[in-house]
C-alpha cells in the first residue's frame, strides 16, 4: 500500500500546510511597521514575539509529535489549525504588548509546531522509495510561505489597519488548513495488525526512551542545533548588512527573494542526491558547503555580490534540512517518529532562536557584522564535524533456519 497513488496526497497536504501555518507565523515581519505605528509598542517589542514563537515551537514540538505518534497525525494537525486560525484572530485583539506577544509568540508559535514534525513523520512513513524527495517536497511547500503567504499579508496590510489584515490571514488560514487537515493518514505499515510481520526487525522493541537516550538520537539533535544555529544569524540580519553596506532597503529586500527561489531548487536537488547517494553522505557535504556559504558573506558588499552568495547559501541550507527527518526514518521504528522528528525540530528552533540575539549583540559590541558570519561558519563546521560521527543504527542479522535432520 506504500506504492498507493494517495501517498502523493499526503505529500502535497503536507507542503500546503507547512506553507499556510508557516506563512501565518512569518507574517509577523510584515506587519511589524503597522503595529508600532497604531499601538505605539516598541519594534524591539513586538519582534520578540518571533523569539518567543521559536521557543514555544521548540518546546512543543516533541509534545506534538509523541501525541501524532499515539493519536494519529489527522487530530494532531487538525487540532493546530484550528488553534493557529484562533490565535491569529486573539492577536489582532491584543490591547497591550504582553497580552500579544503571549498570544502570537506562544499560542502562535506553538500551533505552527504541530504541522511540522507531525507531517514529517507522517511522510516518511508512506514512502520505502523516494523518500529523500518526497520529504523534501513537503519542505519545499513550506518553503513556498515567503512567497506567497508574505505577499498577500503585504498586500491586505496597504489596503486595510492590520487588526483587520490579520483577522483577514486567520480566515484564510482556516479555510485552507481545517479542509486540508482532514485528508492526512496514518502511514500504511502503522495500520497493520500487531501480529503482522515487521518490516524493521531488528527496531521494532526499541523502546522510545532507548531511542531517545541513543547515540543516534543525540547526534541528530545536536546537528541540528548547530546546521540552524550556522543558518539563523545570515538569514535574519543578511538585509540589515547589506544596507550597512549601502545598499537601498528596496534592492536589499530582494537578497531574500533569491535566497527563498535558490532554497526551492536546493530541496528538490538535495531529495534526489539524497535518494541516489544516501541520505547521510548528502548532509554531511551540504553541511560543509553551509558552513562556507555563510562565511561568503563576510567578502561582498555590492548588490550582484550578494544575490550570488545567497543564492548559493540558500540552496544549501534549504536543501540539508529535510535529510534530518528521512534518517529519522532509517534508524528509528516507524511507530516513534513523530517523537524523534519532534526533538530534531525542538533543536532546530533553540538553534533559529540564537541567530537574532546573536546578531544584535555582534553588531552593537563591533559596529560590524563580520563577526556574525565567521561565527556562523565555525558554527557550520561544528556541524559538519558533529554529522560525521553518525553512525546507522545496528541492524540485528537474521537468525540463519536450522538444518534438516
Amino acid at each position: 500500500m506504500t506504492n498507493s497513488h494517495y501517498r502523493w496526497v499526503i505529500v502535497a497536504a503536507g507542503g500546503l500546510l507547512g506553507c499556510v501555518a508557516i506563512g501565518g507565523m512569518f507574517s509577523l515581519p510584515v506587519f511589524l511597521q503597522p503595529i508600532a505605528r497604531d499601538t505605539g509598542w516598541s519594534v524591539t517589542g513586538i519582534s520578540s514575539a518571533m523569539t518567543i514563537g521559536f521557543l514555544a515551537m521548540a518546546v512543543t514540538s516533541m509534545i506534538w509529535g509523541t501525541l501524532s505518534d499515539r493519536l494519529g497525525p489527522l487530530p494532531v494537525v487538525l487540532t493546530g489549525s484550528v488553534v493557529l486560525a484562533s490565535s491569529l484572530v486573539l492577536a489582532s485583539l491584543a490591547t497591550s504588548l504582553v497580552a500579544f506577544q503571549f498570544v502570537f509568540g506562544l499560542m502562535v508559535g506553538g500551533a505552527t509546531a504541530a504541522i511540522f514534525a507531525p507531517m514529517m513523520a507522517t511522510v516518511t512513513g508512506w514512502f520505502d522509495t523516494h523518500r529523500s524527495l518526497a520529504v523534501s517536497l513537503v519542505s519545499a511547500g513550506m518553503g513556498m510561505a515567503p512567497m506567497t503567504m508574505s505577499p498577500l499579508a503585504a498586500w491586505l496590510v496597504s489596503n486595510h489597519d492590520w487588526r483587520t489584515s490579520m483577522q483577514i490571514v486567520a480566515l484564510v488560514v482556516a479555510a485552507i488548513m481545517i479542509p486540508v487537515s482532514l485528508l492526512v493518514r496514518r502511514a500504511p505499515a502503522l495500520e497493520c495488525a500487531p501480529s503482522a510481520p515487521s518490516a524493521e526487525p531488528a527496531r521494532a522493541e526499541m523502546s522510545r526512551a532507548q531511542a531517545l537516550r541513543s547515540p543516534q538520537f543525540i547526534i541528530l539533535l545536536l546537528t541540528n542545533f548547530f546546521c540552524c544555529a550556522t543558518h539563523s544569524g545570515p538569514i535574519i540580519h543578511t538585509v540589515s548588512y547589506a544596507i550597512s553596506c549601502g545598499i537601498p532597503l528596496v534592492a536589499a529586500v530582494t537578497i531574500y527573494s533569491v535566497e527563498g527561489l535558490a532554497g526551492m531548487g536546493g530541496r528538490i536537488a538535495f531529495g534526489l542526491l539524497g535518494d541516489r547517494f544516501g541520505a547521510k553522505r548528502v548532509l554531511v557535504l551540504g553541511l560543509l558547503a553551509q558552513a562556507f556559504g555563510a562565511l561568503g558573506f563576510v567578502f561582498v558588499r555590492e548588490l550582484g555580490g550578494f544575490y550570488t552568495v545567497a543564492a548559493v547559501f540558500g540552496f544549501i541550507y534549504a536543501g540539508t534540512m529535510p535529510l534530518y527527518a528521512v534518517l529519522a526514518r532509517e534508524n528509528f521504528p516507524l511507530r516513534m517518529m513523530g517523537t524523534v522528528i519532534g526533538g530534531t525540530a525542538m533543536a532546530g528552533s533553540l538553534g533559529m532562536a540564537t541567530g537574532p540575539l546573536a546578531g544584535g549583540l555582534i553588531y552593537d559590541a563591533f559596529a560590524s557584522y563580520a563577526w556574525l558570519y565567521i561565527g556562523s561558519w565555525i558554527m557550520g563546521l561544528g556541524a559538519f564535524l558533529i554529522a560525521m560521527t553518525f553512525r546507522p543504527m545496528p541492524v540485528a542479522k537474521a537468525e540463519p533456519a536450522p538444518l534438516p535432520a
